[in-house]
């Protein structure tokens, strides 16, 4: 997911700038006085495992596991190393949800705060790789997806949720390019999903998301934990 172009240091700068986020996120888990309250509000589980505490929390259709004190996370059924990018998203969803029940009323993108300022890189980085991709071949989108754990929606000519989180249901849309029109594509939203991530993180979140159906289909459906 790295762009190429970029300078060793501007590089250099962004890593920082992940582990510093992680940081900052695993601290804040860390200074939470109702950790059970804010699993109960997140969907995760809190439970004592031989003594130890351990949040279970489901994201992209996989079980993972935090525990404490040490806040590590780690997938509950395999050794695999989680992208930063993924333990920083998981972390923010865990301490920023709100517990509100799904509003069931879809809002795009530019209705976020601050969606309609951001809304052209957002388009390039997690909608356009899925028209590019999928646009001729919307189909497969749904096969893809069902590998995150995706089912049909009613938009569009095809359309997939992704229960990211417990509380953060994504749908993506495509549309048939026909006469002359090209493919396009859209990432709803239920109305609730800022009470669980910000702007920047729900960003982030569709891009890992886009990025990984792409690879899934490069791979012929299997799985994979890296964009």
């Amino acid at each position: 997911m790295k762009n190429s172009s970029l300078s060793l240091p501007e590089q250099k700068n962004y890593e920082y700038g992940y582990k510093l986020a992680y940081e900052l996120a695993g601290q804040k888990l860390a200074k939470l006085s109702g950790i059970e309250q804010q699993c109960r509000q997140s969907g995760a589980r809190y439970q004592v495992v031989a003594s130890q505490p351990v949040i279970i929390i489901e994201y992209l259709n996989r079980s993972y596991q935090i525990t404490l004190p040490d806040r590590q996370i780690s997938l509950v059924d395999s050794d695999e190393d989680i992208p930063l990018k993924d333990k920083i998203l998981i972390l923010h969803y865990l301490t920023q949800a709100k517990g509100s029940p799904l509003a069931d009323e879809m809002v795009s993108y530019k209705q976020l705060p601050e969606g309609a300022s951001y809304f052209p890189t957002f388009y390039k980085r997690a909608i356009k790789p899925l028209v590019e991709h999928f646009g001729q071949q919307p189909h497969r989108l749904m096969d893809m997806a069902k590998e995150l754990g995706g089912h049909k929606a009613d938009y569009g000519d095809v359309a997939v949720r992704l229960d990211a989180f417990r509380y953060v249901p994504l749908t993506f849309v495509l549309w048939r390019g026909d006469d002359g029109f090209p493919p396009e594509g859209s990432i709803l939203f239920d109305a609730t999903v800022s009470d669980y991530l910000s702007t920047e993180d729900i960003n982030v979140l569709c891009e890992r998301i886009a990025w990984r159906l792409v690879e899934l289909l490069k791979e012929g459906g299997s799985r994979s934990s890296e964009a």
